[in-house]
C-alpha cells in the first residue's frame, strides 16, 4: 500500500485531501506546516508528497529543498498543490525539482491521476533499478574528430540537459555541484535521481566521459599523458593516473602501447 504524505496547513483541505486518497486505498499522513512536514517525511519515508506552498514556518518550496539535500528523502515524488496560479510561481516550484503543479481548486480526479502517474512512474524506475536496467544509447563525439569515444550517454528527455552540460564541460573540472546548479536541482536530489534512473551516479558519468576522451587521446595522438590529464578536466595529473587504473585496470602509458 502507498504512503502519502499530505503537508497542508489548512484544516480542512489537508483532511479533503486525506479522505480522497484513503477512498481509494491509500494510506496517509497529514502535516499542519512545513517544519512537520519535513519531519514526517523524514520518519516515515513516504512514497509520495503533497505539499501546499504557502504555509506557517516553512513554505512549500524550502520543504522540498530541504528533502532534496537529504538522501533518504530527495527522490520522493513531490507534488505541488496550491492557490497560486501564477506562470513564475508554477515555474519556481518545477526549478526546485517538484514531479507536478496542481492548482486550486483541483478535482478528484486530477488529484488521483497526478498521483496515481507519479507513484506508477516510480515504480517502473524502482523496479528498472532493481533488474540492473541498461537504458537506450547513444554515440558521444567526442569533438575532437569524426571518430566516437566508446562512452554512450542514456537517451532520457527528462536528463538531456544534464549529459547536455557534462559534454560541453566536462574538460573544465566541474563537479556534481556545477551540473545541479546548471540544471536547477539540489546535488542530493539530482545525483540520487540520475543514479536511480541509469544506474550511475552524475560524478560517475562525469568521470566516464573524461575517461573516454582521454582513451581516444592516447590512441590518436602523441600528447603526454600530463597534458591529455589537463585536457580532460583534470588539474592534478596524479589524481588522472589513480582514477584511471581504477576504472581501466591499468596505467595511461601501458593503455597506449597496448592500442
Amino acid at each position: 500500500m502507498s504512503k502519502i504524505l499530505v503537508i497542508e496547513d489548512e484544516v480542512l483541505t489537508r483532511n479533503m485531501f486525506r479522505d480522497c486518497l484513503e477512498a481509494e486505498g491509500f494510506q496517509t499522513l497529514g502535516a499542519e506546516d512545513g517544519l512537520a512536514g519535513i519531519k514526517q517525511a523524514r520518519e516515515h519515508l513516504p512514497n509520495l508528497v503533497l505539499c501546499d506552498v504557502v504555509m506557517p514556518k516553512l513554505d512549500g518550496y524550502e520543504v522540498l529543498n530541504q528533502l532534496h539535500q537529504d538522501a533518504k528523502t530527495a527522490t520522493i515524488p513531490f507534488i505541488f498543490i496550491t492557490a497560486r496560479t501564477e506562470k513564475a510561481a508554477r515555474r519556481q516550484g518545477m526549478s526546485l525539482g517538484a514531479d507536478d503543479y496542481l492548482t486550486k481548486p483541483s478535482t478528484v480526479e486530477e488529484l488521483l491521476e497526478a498521483v496515481s502517474a507519479r507513484l506508477k512512474k516510480q515504480a517502473i524506475l524502482r523496479q528498472c533499478y532493481d533488474n540492473d536496467y541498461q537504458p537506450p544509447k547513444v554515440l558521444v563525439d567526442s569533438g575532437i574528430s569524426d571518430c566516437k569515444t566508446s562512452l554512450h550517454f542514456p537517451s532520457i528527455p527528462e536528463h538531456s540537459e544534464v549529459f547536455e552540460f557534462i559534454e560541453a564541460n566536462y574538460n573544465k573540472g566541474i563537479t556534481l555541484c556545477d551540473v545541479a546548479r546548471a540544471v536547477g536541482y539540489s546535488p542530493a536530489y539530482l545525483t540520487n535521481k540520475v543514479k536511480l534512473e541509469t544506474g550511475r551516479t552524475v560524478n560517475r558519468w562525469i568521470i566516464d566521459r573524461r575517461i573516454a576522451q582521454a582513451l581516444f587521446l592516447l590512441r590518436s595522438t602523441d600528447r603526454s599523458v600530463e597534458q591529455i590529464a589537463e585536457a580532460v578536466g583534470y588539474q592534478n595529473t596524479c589524481y588522472f593516473f589513480r582514477q584511471f587504473r581504477q576504472y581501466q585496470g591499468t596505467t595511461p602509458q601501458v593503455w597506449r602501447e597496448s592500442h
